[in-house]
């Protein structure tokens, strides 16, 4: 068998309480941010507690690069 497949009763649970900490700060913190921002909180907030590094590196490049280019949107609060 595969030893890079691991079944959930092979995973400490340690393990699987941080990733999901890590998971909901994640989330959190796109939420706020995308809240902050105006760009559709509740959408990044969920995709953010889903997985990683996907929906962070996807809102970097959606929201804060293109708002960090010349002539990009920003929305100050």
């Amino acid at each position: 068998m595969n030893k890079m497949h691991y079944s959930l009763h092979e995973i400490s649970p340690l393990w699987l309480i941080l990733l999901g900490i890590f998971l909901l700060v994640q989330g959190t913190w796109i939420f706020q941010d995308a809240r902050r921002r105006g760009r559709f909180p509740w959408l990044w907030g969920l995709w953010g507690i889903t997985g990683f590094p996907t929906p962070l590196i996807i809102y970097w490049f959606v929201v804060i690069r293109s708002q960090r280019k010349p002539g990009g949107s920003t929305k100050k609060t």
